[in-house]
């Protein structure tokens, strides 16, 4: 079955991408298929012995959303977006390439950038404040800051020109905005760019208020099977809003918003594609992917805040999964734009170099890196000013890589001298990371479910550092940061309770621990309250975070991870 946006059959495509799974020793499961209204079709599909390598598909038939999700899985795997924010081990930061066999490496000296690495309009964009420095480019999936940055060669569409874009930059701005897969070059290119102009106009139209135009229900009836979709919502009782989206036919975009009567939420969906049809499918499709009919509440009410619905957090919620929250001006009937019918005729590659003119005539340039070594094509493209998720400003003030420097000691705490531990508590406090956040996360590990390493959070660590360096006063500070938290269950929990009580008795002069011992132990059990005691007196403090190394021996589903990365890189070579 062919469908418009597809440069081959859907059957065609599902055969040749399965096979190819198969090939590269990838076994995938379907789950979560959902269908709840006619023509609306979603599932989840992941990797068995890898849960945190999935994706999502959505269409108006099953096997369109199949084709989709298996799509959306080998964009994540060609272009490493699957891997992008764990350590890829010391083995691998070594060897012959890291990324890519094409990669380039730019040594480190100072502060400057090197030269070759960016071209002229993109250390603009990136460096515009003249505050990057070239340590703040090494990625953090080597951490090798004696071989330099790491990038890889984008084409600059305008030109033709070869540019070096650093992988940090990659990871940090766009993760996966700008992927995708296709049967054909073309295919997906448009793909790629539909997705960058959807979340960048979509982000104006909810940052600036913009108030959009409907679609007259004569426009709309041309696709019957998507406004069947649209019917049956209604005849939910839910209220369905569907406006032009193009800001006056400039953009290939369309709107469809669901109200939910019985809160008052709005979830606001948008869809881009050259061909009206399919974009007006895709925002339909949007509002149901993994959701049920029963589960279409508990979206934010619009507002009239502009500044909160501008708000990046927002924004970024609309990145994700669509729930932020957008202003009541979107549907005022003073509309800022008159309805445009537009349409872009011709075939993929028709397609392709509309966008790119689109693009060009705001003067904003195209870059294009393509990847084939998995037998399907795959690309990323990157348009700044356009397709960031996260502001410029992130690799200065929060770049992923700031944790490089922290791997090695705290994959050994158990390990630390009292000056290494203080060292670390130091390095914590100067780097600037929210105490929520997990330690894996800094340093890029994947933990093992149910461990200590699982949930272990910067202000946890800082509790037990303070314990280490008999800091009692400050540990016992943290440990009510702790008990104030929600993120340390069961065992771990109880643990933490039963040190903040001890700790509050042996700093307490006028109550003696001795007093209440026999009620602790009866609480806590007896074992428990020795092994805090000996926490406050400095040893076994790191319980459950076992010494490690860069070789992260011990991280069992870090190590499947790296397998398949090994899978990877080996197709890489073979290519």
């Amino acid at each position: 079955m062919m469908i418009p946006g597809k440069d081959a059959p859907l059957d065609d495509s599902i055969l040749h991408m399965r096979a190819r799974l198969q090939a590269l020793g990838f076994e995938v499961e379907e789950s979560q298929w959902l269908n709840p209204l006619p023509n609306v079709w979603s599932v989840h599909l992941q990797e068995c012995s890898n849960p945190q390598l999935f994706s999502h598909g959505k269409g108006a038939s099953r096997d369109a959303a199949l084709a989709s999700a298996l799509g959306e899985f080998f964009e994540r795997l060609s272009c490493n977006y699957f891997f992008a924010d764990y350590y890829l081990g010391d083995s691998v930061a070594s060897g012959a390439f890291v990324h890519y066999p094409n990669e380039r490496w730019f040594p480190v000296s100072g502060n400057t950038l090197p030269d070759g690495l960016l071209d002229e309009p993109t250390l603009l964009h990136y460096n515009m404040d003249g505050e990057l420095k070239a340590a703040m480019l090494v990625d953090t999936n080597s951490g090798n800051r004696a071989r330099g940055i790491c990038a890889i060669p984008f084409e600059r569409q305008r030109t033709g020109d070869q540019v070096w874009m650093p992988v940090n930059i990659i990871g940090n701005l766009y993760v996966n905005n700008g992927i995708a897969a296709g049967n054909t070059v073309y295919e997906a290119r448009v793909q790629a760019l539909s997705e960058i102009f959807e979340r960048h106009i979509k982000n104006t139209i909810i940052s600036s208020g913009i108030s959009l135009p409907d679609i007259p229900q004569r426009v709309q009836n041309r696709y019957p099977a998507t406004v069947e979709v649209i019917e049956a919502l209604r005849g939910q009782g839910y209220v369905v809003l569907v406006k032009d989206a193009s800001l006056g036919g400039k953009f290939p975009l369309v709107n469809v918003s669901l109200i939910n009567p019985l809160d008052g939420g709005c979830f606001a969906s948008f869809g881009a594609h050259p061909k009206f049809e399919v974009a007006f499918e895709r925002a339909v499709t949007e509002l149901l992917q993994g959701r049920k009919l029963d589960q279409m509440d508990g979206f934010p009410l619009p507002g009239f805040d502009i500044t909160a619905v501008a708000d990046q957090d927002n924004l970024e919620a609309h990145f994700i999964d669509s729930t932020g929250a957008v202003a009541w001006d979107l549907f005022s009937i003073e509309t800022d734009y008159d309805f445009t019918e537009w349409d872009i005729e011709g075939d993929t590659q028709a397609e392709f170099e509309q966008l790119c003119h689109l693009i060009h005539k705001v003067d904003m340039d195209i870059y294009i890196a393509d990847f084939e070594h998995l037998g399907v094509y795959s690309c990323r493209i990157i348009v700044p000013g356009m397709s960031e998720v996260y502001p410029v400003d992130e690799l200065v003030w929060n770049n992923n890589n700031t944790g490089i420097d922290l791997r090695r000691s705290l994959l050994r705490l158990p390990a630390l001298t009292e000056a290494e531990a203080e060292n670390l508590l130091v390095k914590l406090e100067e780097g600037g990371f929210a105490d929520r956040q997990r330690v894996a996360d800094i340093i890029g590990i994947l933990p093992d479910p149910s461990t200590v390493w699982s949930t272990l959070r910067v202000g946890e660590l800082k509790c037990l550092l303070n314990l280490k360096l008999g800091e009692l006063q400050e540990a016992l500070s943290w440990s009510e940061w702790i008990q104030r938290s929600d993120y340390t269950q069961g065992e771990r929990a109880i643990l933490y309770r039963c040190l903040h009580q001890c700790l509050s008795f042996r700093l307490d002069v006028d109550h003696s621990l001795d007093r209440y011992r026999g009620l602790l132990n009866q609480i806590y059990g007896a074992q428990r309250v020795v092994d805090v005691l000996e926490m406050i007196d400095g040893h076994g403090v790191f319980s459950g975070l076992p010494e490690s190394t860069l070789e992260l021996e011990g991280f069992v589903q870090h190590h499947n991870l790296l397998s398949a990365y090994a899978r990877l890189q080996q197709a890489k070579r073979s290519d």
